[in-house]
């Protein structure tokens, strides 16, 4: 799945006010390429500005990168806000583009420069769509945001940490209001997700609220952290145990009469609009007034490409028939008598492919994931010559917003390192996590996939800091795929041919993903018909197909990202291997394509064919 908080937050990290131009300090009669360096230093330092003032209107996107400026404040996530960020994009890419030359750059530069465009052209491409996003479902919004964030990046070292916690606690009545009128505006144009969207959204707030000091029960997620962030500032002797006890009170306070009623706000609001929400729901292409124009938006945003819905449904249709192929070689390798259906039924009914739903198992997925992981790590440098820096954990999904089935995914890291990349896994219902897919998962959300990506971009030297935080859905997705394809390559995974079967089945779980997401949101399938045709190709248990099929409708155009990406990366390696034959090398092909960043498809491609010029000619 996408990296969560890191998507989540980007969007937010935009700001007001533009600097002020800078001058040409080339000299004259200065060579071409010394022209080239000057005018791409200059530009770079210009980007580094910009982005500096992106960054202070984001207080929740300094924290994810580990800075602790305006430590006592959430974002602003109104519609005005949204204007105002939008005219700042606009401003700045006009005076980069009559400040500065494209054509005097270099290449490095010159791809920097169009990032740059692309982040503003996104932005205003989708304005007109911002009324179609929802504010609250079942798997995104500061009602789930908030906690996580607070509990795994709001870092407490010193008592001024604290009072900032206890402040963002007191602003999270704001943030949510603003949001709740966002929602009320969308659905005021006949705009609102899914009847089950909003019973996550309930659920998921009602368990924030629960437990001390909220009501009698063990201490809530958000106590718990309270607690013990206070205990370990007493005995690192920062403060006495009266002071604790004093903050303490203040955030017990603020919990009660700031953040309890808040959510009570959202929960209200939700239950209000139940009666209004799709039971058995299509999508967006039928149930929005413009949703044609912004499912293509969307595909266009995730895919990076200009593939149509129809373009798309027929790719993955075709990729469900060669799966299904493969995954019959598999059947027949382990020796089963039956058909791919009754293989199927095999792999989801075998308590062999199960761990116990106990904690016992849960521990015992935990260790399993962190091998594979461990695995791998050993072997990077056979692949890579680029290393991430950054740690990686594997960790439980709290219990506030844990989902039986729903998608494992990861959280990034800070970029000095000093907070590891987490890899989250669900584990509430140990039915939804056969180990035929423990390993695939593992390597697409840890290593070599987005833990490996992301650490390595933020990581980045003699790069402008946005290109280092920047987000595309094809790129990150495309690459998390195409590493547990990669993976297959290196010694110790997937020795078991159950293991290959989990790695077939997830990739055809995203071929599965074109069909259903395009057949729901641009050909009117609803949601029943989407489970049944994943039912009919995949082994999946149907609780993890339901989530799916129900994350699709929300996040419509975000699961066709996957496999165009993961497709668009093995098609730039094998045209470097034919073109380059006994020059390739795996490791500065994975060098070039991770080196840079993400970036839209088309702008990778340039890169990649940029390296196979270069090594021709080297």
């Amino acid at each position: 799945m996408r990296p969560a908080l890191a998507c989540s937050t980007l969007a937010l990290a935009l700001a007001l006010a533009a600097c002020a131009p800078g001058t040409n300090d080339a000299p004259a009669g200065a060579t071409a390429a010394e022209q080239a360096k000057n005018e791409s230093a200059r530009l770079n330092a210009w980007f580094d500005t910009q982005y500096e003032e992106l960054l202070q209107l984001s207080p929740l996107q300094m924290t994810v990168l580990g800075r602790k400026d305006r430590y006592d404040e959430l974002d602003d996530v109104s519609p005005e806000a949204d204007a105002r960020r939008l005219a700042w994009l606009k401003t700045s890419v006009e005076t980069m583009e009559s400040t500065f030359d494209r054509d005097a750059l270099d290449d490095e530069t010159r791809l920097s420069w169009d990032l740059w465009k692309r982040q503003y052209e996104s932005a205003r491409d989708g304005e007109a769509f911002l009324v179609d996003q929802y504010v609250f479902d079942q798997m995104n919004g500061m009602h789930s945001l908030l906690p996580t964030f607070l509990i795994n990046f709001h870092k407490v070292e010193t008592e001024q940490d604290y009072t900032a916690y206890i402040a963002r606690l007191k602003a999270a009545p704001r943030m949510f209001d603003q949001l709740i009128a966002r929602g009320e505006a969308s659905a005021a144009d006949g705009i609102r997700p899914p009847k089950f969207a909003f019973e996550g959204v309930i659920d998921q707030s009602r368990k924030v609220i629960a437990g001390a000091p909220f009501d009698d029960g063990a201490p809530s997620a958000l106590w718990a952290d309270l607690e013990a962030k206070a205990a370990a500032l007493v005995e690192a002797g920062t403060i006495d145990a009266a002071r604790a006890d004093a903050l303490k009170a203040e955030a017990r306070t603020a919990l009660l009469e700031q953040v309890k009623p808040a959510y009570e706000r959202v929960i209200a609001w939700s239950e209000r609009e139940l009666p209004n929400a799709l039971e058995n729901p299509t999508g967006v292409g039928a149930t929005h007034p413009n949703g044609a124009a912004y499912y293509a938006w969307q595909l266009r945003e995730n895919t990076t490409t200009g593939m149509s819905a129809e373009e798309i449904h027929q790719l993955g249709l075709d990729e469900v028939v060669r799966l299904r192929g493969e995954m019959e070689a598999v059947k027949d390798q382990v020796g089963f008598e039956g058909d791919l259906t009754a293989f199927f039924a095999f792999i989801n009914t075998d308590p062999q492919f199960r761990f116990p739903n106990i904690d016992a198992g849960r521990q015992a997925y935990i260790d399993g994931a962190s091998e594979a992981i461990a695995n791998i790590k050993q072997h990077l440098p056979e692949y890579f010559g680029l290393l991430p820096k950054a740690d990686l954990v594997v960790r439980r999904v709290e219990a506030f917003r844990e989902q039986d089935g729903a998608a494992q995914h990861y959280f990034p890291g800070t970029p000095d390192g000093s907070r590891p990349g987490i890899y989250y896994a669900h584990l509430s219902d140990m039915g939804a996590m056969p180990k035929t897919e423990l390993e695939v998962i593992a390597y697409h959300e840890g290593l070599p996939g987005h833990h490996m990506q992301i650490a390595i971009a933020q990581e980045l030297e003699g790069v402008p800091m946005f290109r280092t935080q920047y987000f595309s859905t094809a790129y990150a997705e495309g690459w998390g795929l195409y590493s547990e394809w990669l993976a297959k390559e290196m010694p110790g995974t997937y020795e078991d041919p159950y293991s290959e079967y989990g790695r077939l089945m997830s990739e055809m779980w995203r071929a599965i993903r074109l069909v259903v997401d395009t057949g729901m949101h641009a050909k009117g399938w609803t949601e029943s018909q989407a489970v049944e045709y994943f039912q009919q190709n995949a082994s999946i248990p149907e609780a993890a197909i339901r989530s799916e099929v129900r994350r699709y409708l929300i996040m419509p155009g975000q699961a066709t990202a996957y496999k165009v990406g993961m497709i668009k990366i093995q098609q730039l390696r094998a045209k470097a291997e034919a073109e380059l034959g006994d020059r390739f090398d795996i490791r500065g092909f994975h060098d070039t394509i991770l080196g840079g960043g993400a970036m839209p498809l088309d702008l990778l491609e340039r890169r990649v064919d940029q390296w196979i010029a270069t090594k021709k000619a080297g």
